[in-house]
């Protein structure tokens, strides 16, 4: 979910576990020269989506935290090559603590179902993580830290 510390958390853990660590929202912007928000603002949602699926299609990591957008799980075929990279981990935040978290909502490039509201949003993803997700990890309430170490010890 946004906000549920997907890319500050895997930094860490990739420091935990000495792997790498592969933001895809920043590989997204990278091939396309322009901020997410940019990229929905001016290809539109659909088109955003098409666009993380292929990008995610062609990464490669070994031993690497890879962080990807929340929106990801919209693509069956990017979840099951990411799957096939590695053990799959949702970060599982409740409404409200996503509400709390969430600052900057214009510029995060953030993909709301049929420009809905993030109540839509959150429900509709919330059974596509808990489909794709090898484990899941509670972070309500956590430091960055110790949801890290949370994640590490599923992992393990």
């Amino acid at each position: 979910m946004p906000g549920a510390g997907k890319s500050t958390l895997g930094v860490v853990l990739a420091k935990m576990l000495n792997y790498d660590f592969l933001d895809a929202d920043l590989v997204i912007q990278k091939h396309c020269n322009k901020t997410l928000q940019r990229i929905i603002d001016s290809e539109g949602s659909e088109a955003f989506i098409r666009i993380e699926n292929e990008v995610l299609a062609c990464l490669s990591a070994s031993r690497t935290i890879v962080s990807t957008g929340g929106s990801a799980v919209y693509s069956a075929e990017a979840m099951e090559y990411l799957s096939g990279l590695g053990t799959v981990v949702y970060l599982r935040v409740s409404f409200e603590e996503m509400l709390a978290r969430l600052h900057d909502l214009h510029e995060r490039g953030i993909v709301l179902p049929g420009g809905g509201s993030l109540k839509d949003l959150y429900e509709e993803r919330k059974p596509l993580y808990e489909r794709y997700a090898d484990v899941t990890v509670d972070v309500d309430g956590l430091t960055i830290t110790l949801a890290a170490r949370k994640v590490a010890a599923a992992l393990v």
